[in-house]
């Protein structure tokens, strides 16, 4: 099998004049979370979870920001942030929706389930509307075995969800243009 390769040694940031790690949230950081932590590598994840809740999703040179001002290489806190599945390395839509692919939703109906979302919204799954509004992902559990098949629309719960019930569960949530 050959190695895709990139040149990210070239790779240009795109910048904005202010910083995604503002002022008020170094000061966060310095007094809530490094006492809490014995290294600074350690303050990433709560770091990228204020960028995240801040944004929307992480920035490249909102990774930059963080791997500075904890004093470690971009390339960790590029690491921690694209190994976890809950951190957005590029922007997701307004609203997320999550359908549950674990065994007990596939066996109750998740696949014909996911197809209703993405035939409701146009997109498939990872992807976004054009109008910025839906992202659609699976996850592997919601932990609602009971009430599978699941979908989780924001934050919200939905269980012993049927395909038919996809256009009302999105419009609860607002229109898309679809």
């Amino acid at each position: 099998m050959a190695w895709i390769t990139k040149n990210s040694a070239t790779a240009r940031i795109a910048r904005r004049e202010q910083p995604y790690l503002t002022p008020a949230m170094k000061d966060d950081l310095t007094k809530r979370v490094f006492p809490r932590y014995e290294t600074r590598l350690a303050c990433t994840m709560p770091a990228l979870h204020m960028i995240q809740h801040a944004y929307g999703w992480v920035p490249a040179q909102a990774i930059d920001e963080i791997a500075a001002f904890l004093g470690v290489a971009p390339a960790e806190v590029l690491d921690t942030a694209s190994f976890y599945e809950e951190y957005w390395l590029k922007p997701r839509g307004t609203h997320l929706v999550s359908v549950c692919r674990s065994i007990a939703c596939e066996f109750c109906g998740q696949p014909a389930l996911t197809q209703a979302v993405k035939d409701a919204l146009g997109i498939d799954v990872g992807e976004t509307t054009d109008d910025g509004k839906f992202t659609l992902i699976e996850l592997e559990c919601l932990g609602a075995c009971g009430g599978a098949p699941a979908i989780l629309i924001d934050e919200t719960l939905h269980e012993n969800v049927a395909p038919a019930d996809v256009p009302r569960l999105l419009a609860q949530v607002g229109p898309h243009g679809h």
